[in-house]
């Protein structure tokens, strides 16, 4: 997996940046439960809000590889500023993948710059892990479909300009008082909204165990009216779509697991050569010692696996959404493991604020959660083991 000359210019720039700059905001955002919004601009600056966008529309078009090791690089400064890139991006990759000529150059050459933010409204307060059990809905009405709903965990919730929303849609053919489950087949389609729009409103942002430097908040749709153009996909194919665009998001999040967990790392290696207990550094003890090569060799197992399926995914391999789930559920597991070993190392210091490994270890647990629960990518990869997709 020896990268390029390119690659790892890219990489240690970037790394520099997240050190120097991205770590600093994330203390203070995770403090004040803020978005350091002047390194957004900074990562505009860095082509790293156009990650996902093609050349022609003012992006980067990183390939997977680049991609994965971009947001590792982002996420060793901050997990929570590299969530919110990643949700742009997200947005962005449904914007290009799915628009039309018309969209792609009203919205991506600007969201290359980063603003507006994007951000993915897929998940309602009773449908996360199921998403086929959305109960928004998209009723046709003439040249306009009217949205009503709530979506919930939208990361760039309140900073977002434009949301790709998923919603059940009605045909107008189905009458009046129609519901989806008066439609046949697949229902579920994907539109693009932008936020000044009467009726979206967006709630308090969610007080969060973690990543409390990224705005995670609620919306609400009320007879949000948007021209029939802005629907991405065809009537029903939205979750075919969105789970097409989260086998990237997967390989986002397994790298930015393991940019996480090289951080924890880093801290706890840095930590046990200085800290001296029983006439020396704690370094020099067994245990420790043991500790920082199991956490080393679990960190380099799941970076493996995110740029194999980084590698996969740009090859367009039949089974690259299999190894983006393995990736994911890896990747997030180890930073969760790394993290608590990390704050074990620092002993009582670990578990106070002054210590960014405590930080680190609130923030890994979203990684088994979003983009798809660890037991969802169990499931996904039991599947394909079994034979049975």
């Amino acid at each position: 997996m020896e990268l390029t000359e390119e690659q790892r210019t890219m990489r240690d720039v970037v790394r520099e940046f997240a050190e120097a700059e991205l770590r600093p905001a994330d203390r203070e955002g995770d403090e004040t439960e803020r978005f350091p919004e002047d390194v957004w601009d900074d990562l505009a600056e860095l082509d790293l809000t156009g990650i996902a966008v093609p050349e022609e529309f003012g992006g980067i078009d990183a390939d997977m590889v680049t991609y994965a090791i971009l947001n590792e690089a982002v996420a060793y400064g901050s997990l929570s500023i590299a969530t919110a890139m990643s949700v742009h991006g997200l947005a962005c990759a449904c914007i290009d993948t799915f628009g039309s000529d018309d969209q792609r150059e009203r919205w991506l050459p600007e969201m290359a710059t980063g603003r507006p933010v994007g951000a993915f409204a897929l998940s309602e307060p009773g449908a996360g892990s199921n998403p086929a059990e959305m109960t928004t809905t998209a009723r046709r009405e003439g040249d306009e479909y009217v949205l009503d709903g709530e979506k919930q965990w939208i990361t760039n919730g309140t900073r977002a300009g434009v949301a790709i929303v998923f919603a059940k849609a009605i045909p107008e053919d189905a009458g009046a008082g129609a519901s989806p489950d008066d439609v046949e087949g697949e229902t579920v389609t994907q539109f693009l909204v932008p936020t000044d729009l009467d009726g979206f409103a967006v709630g308090e942002p969610e007080d969060k165990l973690g990543l409390r430097a990224s705005d995670t908040a609620p919306i609400t749709l009320d007879s949000v009216r948007i021209p029939a153009e802005n629907r991405l996909t065809e009537e029903g194919r939205g979750l075919a779509a969105a789970f097409e665009i989260l086998t990237g998001g997967r390989v986002a999040i397994g790298a930015q697991s393991v940019g996480l967990a090289e951080a924890a790392l880093d801290d706890a290696v840095a930590y046990a050569q200085e800290r001296e207990q029983f006439d020396g550094p704690i370094a020099d003890i067994q245990t420790i010692r043991h500790k920082l090569a199991e956490m080393r060799t679990e960190l380099e197992s799941a970076r493996l696996l995110t740029r194999e399926a980084a590698r996969k995914l740009e090859a367009g391999a039949d089974d690259a959404a299999v190894a983006a789930s393995m990736a994911k559920y890896s990747a997030s597991e180890s930073a969760m493991s790394i993290t608590n070993e990390a704050v074990q190392i620092h002993g009582g210091y670990g578990y106070v604020s002054e210590f960014d490994v405590e930080r680190y270890y609130r923030d890994a647990k979203i990684t088994e959660i979003y983009e798809g629960t660890t037991q969802i990518q169990k499931e996904i990869v039991a599947r394909h083991v079994l034979g049975e997709q």
